[in-house]
């Protein structure tokens, strides 16, 4: 095959270096491409919005497939314009980007098809959206509606500071016609993630989660930029909230465009804020992240070009993904200034260096050739990433080869990777176990109650009849690992939580779950008819005693956390005031 790459960042980088490994490709193009790509592609002097002059590219070097990274070309048609031509293209169509080119038509579909996301309007009057700033209050977010390189959302602390925004946008037009429509939404709070997958229309498939780093300096400090760093997996994206992410989120918006007559094929990102139990969607992109891709695209094991190819023809039902299960970190090298003004054309050191490091990769991003020397010609300049054995590893192998290389004004960020390492050095307080990954729609709920008061818990699988050893290991470790409660759920003869019970001290909460033709009175009755002295605390049969069971943990643990019993409090509070609600509402 002969493969066209359209792109010059570091994303397109890490995409020819996936895209070189396929038995598939024989040639593979990259326009215009960078000294990184140089090296395993062969660069096009075409701009990538150029769509026009691409296409007859494509034709004349009798190209196969051509995959699309940035936004742009997609937002201004390159797929209709291929496709019209006979030619084969992953991305999404001219229409589909829009849910990443207009944040208002991403608005709406989300409204439309209950995709959670923050609360907000659009407006083209200045006035108007001056009052709605007034009605929501600070804190807040102003948009630009359409594509303003990813420089086009302003966080407000204040009205004040909204309205500034709303004057730079509307007024001033920095981001010119980008900025002739705003969306003006809640500001969101907890932590970012990004959940990208690859879809035919029809089928989602998920790739690894990972997160981005934003802001310019250390602790998340200073403006926005394009990214300063990057890793995979993402631990605030447990299993539960993954499966949350695909039905709530990826596979509604998917239906929801193909509803809408605009079957949406390529790339989905959804940008996601994670707050204790709840998702939201802080905005929709069309294309792989930058640079999220390179973490993502190195923990992938499967070959992309099928993949990709499945997209366009409508048969990603037949395929699966092998994922690495090591973590990779990203740390991107930026050019002294970024991202306001920067010089370009400094020599870049220790390159070779840096690569000669086991499970590394230095992708470019804004780098050319220059004399024989590569030289810096962007505000990123290098994405250096690293697979490890835990996201600690990736981090230190990173950090080492970002070490090794040198320019004029050099820096990067010293913390990426630290949130995930501080999150997965938090002790699970309550331990999760279940009979059979099939019990997992039920103890969700428990899961989703644990999230609610922000209680760490570890999940497991073991059978107390196929595996009693496993189980009886996991009850032994658990005051060790800092749980102070553990919850079992199993169907059938549920002898799981009785078992636990004979092997810790700690409280053990047992779920029964009907799975057999009894309805869950066997397992009802395995689970609560314990011998004296071994206790098992039994909460009712399904997702109701799941329920329960979360709330029951929250207030063993609330005995000596202050924190959690005022959460309980709080819930209480809010329990009774959807009674009152009820009953106010209810007339004879």
């Amino acid at each position: 095959m002969n493969i066209l790459v359209v792109g010059g960042g570091g994303r397109e980088h890490a995409l020819v270096w996936k895209i070189a490994k396929s038995d598939l490709v024989k040639k593979i193009y990259c326009a215009p491409g960078n000294a990184g790509t140089a090296s395993i592609a062969e660069n096009v002097a075409i701009d990538a919005e150029n769509i026009e002059a691409l296409a007859e590219f494509a034709i004349e070097k009798e190209i196969n497939l051509t995959v699309v990274g940035p936004e742009a070309p997609l937002a201004k048609g390159i797929v209709d314009l291929f496709e019209s031509k006979g030619l084969k293209a992953f991305g999404a169509s001219q229409k589909a980007a829009q849910l990443e080119s207009s944040k208002m038509f991403a608005k709406n579909i989300m409204e439309q098809y209950n995709i959670p996301t923050a609360r907000g309007k659009s407006f083209t009057d200045i006035e108007k959206a001056r009052l709605y700033v007034k009605q929501l209050g600070a804190p807040l977010v102003v948009k630009a509606d359409g594509l303003a390189a990813g420089k086009g959302v302003f966080v407000c602390s204040s009205e004040d500071e909204a309205n500034e925004a709303l004057t730079s946008l509307m007024t001033e037009g920095i981001f010119g016609d980008a900025g002739a429509v705003v969306v003006v939404e809640e500001c969101l709070v907890g932590e970012e993630a990004s959940f990208i997958a690859l879809t035919d229309g029809k089928t989602v498939l998920p790739l690894p989660t990972s997160q981005d780093h934003k802001r310019i300096f250390d602790n998340d400090q200073g403006p926005n930029t394009g990214g300063m760093g990057a890793y995979s997996p993402a631990p605030v994206l447990d299993f539960m909230l993954r499966r949350r992410a695909m039905d709530e989120v990826m596979i509604p918006a998917v239906k929801g465009m193909a509803a809408e007559g605009i079957p949406f094929k390529g790339v989905l990102y959804a940008g996601l804020m994670i707050h204790n139990d709840k998702i939201k969607v802080l905005e929709f992109n069309v294309r792989l992240g930058d640079p999220e891709t390179q973490p993502i695209l190195m923990r992938l094991k499967s070959d992309l070009v099928p993949l990709m190819e499945a997209c366009v023809d409508g048969t990603l039902h037949k395929f699966k993904t092998e994922i690495d299960p090591r973590s990779t970190m990203c740390v991107v090298m930026a050019a002294g200034g970024y991202p306001g003004s920067y010089e370009k054309g400094s020599v870049i050191d220790g390159l070779d260096s840096a690569a000669a490091l086991s499970d590394t990769v230095v992708f470019h991003a804004g780098t050319a050739v220059k004399d024989g020397s590569v030289v810096t010609s962007g505000g990123r300049v290098l994405g250096v990433t690293s697979l490890g054995d835990t996201v600690k590893d990736a981090m230190d192998k990173a950090y080492e080869a970002c070490e090794k290389i040198s320019w004029q004004g050099a820096f990067y960020r010293k913390d990426i990777g630290a949130r995930a390492i501080a999150r997965l050095s938090v002790p699970p307080k309550v331990g999760v176990i279940m009979g059979s990954d099939s019990d997992l729609p039920v103890m969700e709920e428990t899961l989703k109650v644990l999230k609610k008061f922000g209680i760490s818990y570890e999940v497991t699988v073991a059978s107390a009849h196929r595996t009693p050893a496993r189980a009886e290991a996991f009850a032994k470790n658990a005051r060790k690992k800092g749980m102070g409660v553990i919850i079992a759920g199993a169907g059938h003869a549920a002898h799981l939580a009785g078992v636990l019970a004979a092997h810790t001290t700690l409280p053990v909460l047992g779920i029964p779950i009907d799975s057999s033709a009894l309805q869950g009175l066997d397992s009802l009755l395995s689970t609560v008819q314990m011998p004296p002295g071994v206790p098992v605390a039994t909460l009712a049969v399904g997702k109701p005693g799941a329920v329960n069971a979360g709330v029951l943990a929250a207030q063993i643990l609330g005995v000596s956390d202050p924190e959690i019993a005022a959460k309980l409090a709080e819930y209480k509070r809010d329990m009774a005031e959807k009674v009152n609600k009820k009953a106010e509402n209810l007339t004879w």
